[in-house]
């Protein structure tokens, strides 16, 4: 059995807790033993991404600390997993100390999908969920991380289920954590222009992989569309193998 770290973003530890059970769910699965250190924190991406580096300094020495002895992490955030893979590098790009300590932690930090399909070699989990799904390019985990044959991989195993082609799949929604509260406007632009996108596919669900890309579109679409859903890639997957309830629609 492998010993896997998980790391939990604050969204999903504070708003969307299912994604973390869920996530639990698949890899004790796939025969994967999960931990959880309760002294883990926000990762420092927010305070990154509002230009508090002192800030994010602060909570990446923390996170260094706390995982540094973990042969496995993994996380259901493209973004967060990209903050810890690749921010960190850049925070102490003039501490050779810090740098030497994040480089060695960055290549065992994994994205959900892609722990899954490359690292444990399995494209299918067994699961049967019978849906018309479209999936939803996060920004962070195609374009930082290069994740995206991984995620559709599994959701193609899944029987019964049917990977629609979105429109502008791997078109920002709008979130970008702080970004939709500085630039309201343009985050309901194009978060209106994703649920349309959706809409147009004819999917039932939209499945992605950043818990941040979820609240925001699913917030669209409970004011705007409701009935018409979005979900986490974990929380579908598991669903589908019956290990968890039947959660996001």
């Amino acid at each position: 059995m492998k010993r896997v770290s998980l790391f939990i973003p604050c969204l999903v530890d504070m708003v969307l807790p299912h994604i973390g059970e869920s996530t639990v769910a698949l890899l004790r699965h796939l025969d994967c033993e999960s931990t959880y250190h309760c002294e883990q924190t926000c990762c420092g991406l927010m305070s990154f991404n509002s230009g508090f580096r002192n800030e994010a300094r602060r909570l990446a020495r923390h996170f260094i600390r706390v995982f540094e002895n973990d042969e496995w992490i993994v996380s259901p955030s493209g973004s967060c997993v990209n903050m810890v893979k690749n921010r960190y590098l850049e925070l102490f790009d003039d501490d050779p100390v810090w740098f030497a300590r994040a480089h060695d932690l960055a290549p065992r930090v994994y994205e959900l999908s892609q722990f899954i399909v490359d690292h444990l070699g399995v494209e299918d989990l067994g699961g049967t969920r019978h849906a018309k799904v479209a999936y939803h390019e996060s920004c962070s985990t195609l374009n930082a991380l290069g994740v995206s044959a991984q995620p559709k991989a599994l959701i193609r195993s899944v029987r019964g289920t049917e990977l629609v082609e979105l429109t502008g799949a791997d078109i920002c929604c709008g979130f970008g954590g702080t970004f939709a509260n500085s630039f309201a406007d343009v985050s309901t632009a194009l978060v209106r222009q994703k649920a349309q996108y959706f809409l147009d596919s004819g999917a039932d669900l939209l499945v992605m992989c950043d818990p941040g890309c979820l609240l925001n579109i699913q917030g669209y679409l409970d004011r705007h569309h409701p009935g018409r859903g979005a979900v986490h890639l974990a929380d579908y997957l598991a669903g589908s193998i019956g290990d968890k309830t039947q959660v996001a629609t």
